[in-house]
């Protein structure tokens, strides 16, 4: 691998640094460094962060490759900054054996264009009757450390505990779809005044809480991880906080999404607003943005959600739940807590690639942007701005709630092990 020189970039937002990388590896960090034969790369005014390490993306193959495969998936990835995605089980078949997660994490190792860590399911085919083959994913060449059977919650507190034991014995985590079925049934969108007026089946807050609050004493009595995915009402933030004021080993998520959009938009009808959890209030999205600032929440995860056209271009009610989100998730965080005040940009390097890397014991990732770690980086650009077009997505699909809007700054380029897989924004 040749020598690449990065000159004049802040590194995690503080003062301008030149960074040579050599091979795999950060090589030197310092001012008024030269390589001979080094390309380089002027970066002054750009933001240069540890690669982006997302705890929950779905990748839909094996089976639903008409939405996405790893290949796009991790185009997507290396788009938005990404060096390492963790892969959802419900896939067709269900990511519920060492033969299924070994597929997905050899055919990430195949297209690199970033790591694909796969998530095993917890229960065998999503059903949440019985548990799947945990130590087997683990010891399988996958590695699994990350469980969940996100899309459906694990509802059965006799399974859950269960699984909290299992994974406690080579230190994993479950990571739990909060959502208590018989309280949603039917419903459509956040429970609350809009779904009132528009007559919509109400999704409500305490559907989400009330998993969150039972795991996190599940958590506590067994002596095991619990991580909240897609944490998404104030409620949920004074559970968590509550739980991590008690010593129990909780961790959560917030999408860029929920730190955003309000259910206001889903009098609109347009399904690309329909996702699971709902969009909810505005008094949420200013309680989750606090709770991302102040470490209640621990990370932030994109649940990157595609869907083929005719899966959303459809009546509400008909539509599929989710949204894409690889390549827009840091200018989201930039909008939202960067430009607000909540968050410098080293705090999103804390909140985008540590402590998902460290969640996920992804070893590599959310390293120090110093001489001797891994060359995994991400190049912003945070002075520009540019309106959304999904037809310059590398995703497979479109469904970004995102379209036409305007949202400031842009990944230029990332770094997977010293290898440039974007450039100037276009994918190597």
């Amino acid at each position: 691998m040749s020598k690449i020189l990065i000159r004049g970039a802040k590194v995690l937002g503080g003062e301008a640094q030149d960074v040579l990388i050599d091979g795999e590896t950060i090589a030197e960090v310092g001012t008024g460094l030269s390589a001979e034969g080094a390309q380089v790369i002027e970066a002054e005014g750009r933001i240069l962060l540890p690669g982006l390490v997302d705890l929950h993306t779905h990748l839909r193959e094996p089976g639903r490759e008409d939405s996405e495969t790893v290949l796009t998936g991790t185009r997507a990835a290396a788009s938005g900054g990404y060096t390492a995605v963790f892969a959802m089980a419900n896939t067709h078949p269900v990511a519920d054996t060492a033969g299924v997660v070994e597929q997905v994490y050899r055919l990430g190792r195949e297209h690199g264009y970033c790591d694909v860590q796969p998530i095993g399911a917890v229960t065998v085919g999503l059903e949440g009757k019985k548990l799947a083959e945990l130590g087997a994913m683990h010891d399988s060449a996958a590695g699994v450390t990350v469980f969940s059977d996100d899309g459906k919650c694990v509802d059965d507190a006799v399974i859950m505990r269960r699984a909290l034991e299992y994974v406690k014995a080579f230190g994993g985590v479950v990571a739990q779809h909060a959502q208590e079925p018989r309280l949603t049934e039917g419903a459509q969108m956040n429970e609350g005044i809009v779904s009132a007026e528009l007559g919509l089946g109400g999704w409500p807050a305490v559907a989400e809480e009330s998993i969150i609050a039972r795991d996190v004493l599940l958590a506590e009595h067994v002596g095991s991880r619990v991580h909240i995915c897609h944490l998404s009402t104030a409620g949920s933030v004074e559970i968590v906080r509550w739980a991590k004021s008690r010593g129990i080993d909780v961790t959560a998520e917030v999408t860029p999404h929920h730190l955003l959009l309000t259910d206001e938009l889903v009098r609109t009808y347009n399904p690309v607003y329909k996702v699971n959890p709902p969009l909810r209030t505005e008094r949420d999205v200013m309680a989750l943005r606090e709770a991302l600032a102040d470490g209640t929440i621990d990370i932030v995860a994109t649940d990157h959600a595609p869907h083929p056209h005719e899966d959303k271009d459809c009546e509400w009610a008909a539509a599929a739940m989710g949204m894409v989100g690889l390549e827009t998730a840091l200018s989201v965080v930039q909008q939202t807590m960067v430009e607000t005040g909540l968050l410098d940009w080293a705090g999103v390097a804390d909140r985008m690639s540590v402590n998902p890397a460290r969640i996920g014991q992804a070893k590599e990732h959310g390293r120090p942007v110093s001489a001797g770690e891994p060359a995994n980086l991400t190049l912003v650009d945070p002075a520009y701005r540019g309106v959304v077009d999904p037809a310059d997505f590398a995703s497979r699909s479109r469904n970004t709630p995102y379209e036409g809007r305007e949202l400031p700054g842009r990944v230029t380029h990332t770094f997977l092990r010293g290898r440039a897989t974007l450039v100037d924004g276009k994918l190597a």
